[in-house]
């Protein structure tokens, strides 16, 4: 079938629509902060023959392209062979397991199919991250975790809604696991409700335009994909680009992970060979294969954004499994810092091997850490539980054509920090700081964005903190010259006592009573080319800012300013004040 261009292109956008209107109604539906408030979740359409993306929200996290690519997969290839219930009308399956094309055991997913005439035309899947799923401690980001049932509960692929009813049995053994599940049924009912709002916007695209021309049209925009995608893989020169990318540790021995990454470009495809990697780790920085997968998607999606979400955008990339690292865990390996702290360390050698290769396009790193940080406890005068869960921004990497945003959202996805005014209402917190990390920005030509700097307080109760972060040994890499942008930074002051954790960014189970405090200082993006050709007159602005001292300017940007030169002074002065030396 032949598709004029205004037809496919309507398809196209009515396809996006319809993941677009899910992502909206997960989170307007749903309980918790982080996904209500901090959009961690995504939403999408995958084929009904092999599971592959048909389309995504434009709402979503990137990381979860290939992830629930992988696991529908997956769901499609245990039914066929009996190890999962044939769907009916209305069942909607729940998996988190890791090892079956997921992430972490927070990031939890469900899949329903969509039916047409007795068949199913497609799969609707999404994933949440719920605050709890059980294990150790409370949010599930264990750091000194050694196995994956230490981080939660592990749920195969199961029916949780059989034709449109909630199932009392498996809820009940889900609850039952976890920490304050009697808030967990608003998440589920909105994450299922999202589904169901998908199956009636996309019924109405089928019942327009007909199944075959829809059809059609997924098959056309997959192979426009490809064709997309290695039209720009064709701007970069044959030949082969290297880079080495570091995780602070595993949680558990204090060594850097290093992530080996060699691109080939051939001018058609693009191969990813991460040969010499560390091995797997004791620790929770594993990462599952899907994930590393989706973690090369993600990278390739930012330095082309115009290439559309299909499976047809990933045919091009060649990723060759990389056996016997750490960057395809097998179980029992414990993986809660692989969706959010590794796949961004892969993102990250992905755009330090490409940069020479496409200096307009490429980025220096950015902070590359969702600041995972999950504190969990009781207030036993009020009779209640909690499990806070915060997430947070860091700087952007410079860029050719400017500075690095500030504090926006993590490589990995759209999530953003829950307002400050949500999490003192829902939890017994207080909030004495939230700002800007200024010059945690590494130095450059286009110097890198700036982290956060929050600090919080456990008003009453008693609570246990945990983190699983990352950039803590090493900041965001620097490009073409640049320097690398200010590592994470925690602090935790218990009793009148401050101390930074053995491992920098990564602890659990550190106890907390009222009037305890954890400060967080989040990496600033890397800096773009040489330092020192940054233009004299922006360097003063940036000093009458606040954001760096004269003598920081001078040592960082060899620039100096006159004796009279006033940080408060107008910028037209501060402009003449600044020379090179």
């Amino acid at each position: 079938m032949t598709l004029d261009p205004i037809t496919l292109s309507v398809i196209q956008s009515g396809l996006q629509q319809v993941c677009d209107e899910m992502d909206l109604s997960f989170s307007r539906a749903a309980f918790s902060p982080v996904i209500a408030e901090a959009n961690d979740r995504s939403d999408g359409i995958y084929s009904a023959e092999d599971g592959s993306l048909i389309a995504q929200g434009s709402q979503g996290l990137p990381v979860f392209v290939g992830t629930m690519q992988y696991s529908t997969r997956t769901l499609i290839e245990w039914i066929a062979d009996g190890r999962a219930i044939a769907p009916k009308p209305g069942d909607i399956y729940i998996v988190n397991d890791p090892y079956l094309g997921g992430t972490h055991l927070m990031d939890v997913r469900f899949a329903m199919p969509v039916w047409r005439d007795g068949k199913i035309f497609c799969w609707l899947s999404n994933t949440g991250h719920w605050p709890d799923t059980g294990g150790a401690v409370p949010g599930g980001f264990s750091a000194s975790a050694t196995a994956v049932e230490q981080e939660g509960l592990r749920l195969p692929p199961v029916r949780l809604f059989k034709e449109g009813k909630l199932d009392p049995e498996i809820y009940g053994i889900i609850c039952s696991n976890i920490r304050v599940a009697d808030q967990r049924i608003g998440d589920v009912k909105a994450q299922a409700a999202a589904l169901y709002v998908g199956e009636s916007r996309l019924t109405r695209l089928l019942d327009r335009y007909g199944d075959d021309t829809v059809r059609a049209a997924i098959a056309e925009l997959r192979v426009r994909a490809a064709e997309q995608m290695r039209a720009g893989i064709r701007e970069i020169a044959p030949g082969t680009y290297a880079a080495t990318a570091y995780v602070d540790s595993d949680g558990v021995v204090n060594e850097p992970l290093e992530i080996r990454l060699t691109i080939t470009a051939t001018g058609e495809k693009l191969i990813f060979d991460f040969a010499g990697s560390s091995a797997p780790c004791a620790g929770p920085m594993n990462s599952v294969l899907a994930t590393t997968l989706s973690s090369v998607y993600l990278a390739m999606r930012h330095i082309f954004p115009d290439v559309p979400i299909s499976a047809g955008a990933f045919e091009p990339l060649e990723i060759l499994r990389p056996t016997g690292t750490f960057l395809d865990a097998q179980y029992p390996r414990p993986v809660s810092g692989c969706a959010a702290e590794v796949s961004q360390r892969i993102a990250e050698a992905v755009f330090a091997a490409l940069v020479e290769a496409l200096p307009e396009r490429v980025t220096a790193s950015p902070a590359g850490s969702s600041g995972n940080f999950a504190l969990g406890g009781s207030v036993p005068e009020e009779g209640r539980n909690f499990v806070m869960y915060q997430i947070s921004g860091g700087g952007y990497g410079g860029w050719s054509g400017g500075d690095g945003i500030s504090n926006g959202c993590s490589t990995i996805g759209i999530s953003k920090a829950p307002p400050v005014e949500i999490m003192e209402q829902a939890y017994p917190v207080l909030y004495h700081r939230y700002a800007l990390r200024e010059g945690s920005g590494g130095a450059g030509r286009h110097r890198g964005g700036f982290g956060l700097d929050y600090e919080v307080e456990l008003r009453k109760g008693t609570a246990r903190a945990s983190f699983v972060m990352d950039h803590g040994r090493f900041g965001p890499q620097g490009a073409l010259g640049g320097r690398d942008g200010m590592v994470n930074h925690v602090t935790v002051t218990r009793g009148g006592e401050s101390f930074t954790p053995e491992h920098l960014s990564k602890a659990q189970d550190i106890p907390l009573s009222a009037g305890d405090r954890v400060r967080v200082g989040t990496p600033g993006g890397g800096g773009y080319g040489d330092p020192f050709t940054r233009p004299p007159e922006l360097v003063a602005e940036d000093v009458r800012l606040g954001r760096y001292s004269a003598d920081e300017a001078r040592a960082l940007f060899g620039v100096a300013l006159d004796a009279g030169f006033a940080p408060d002074a107008v910028a037209t002065a501060a402009l003449r004040a600044a020379r090179r030396f």
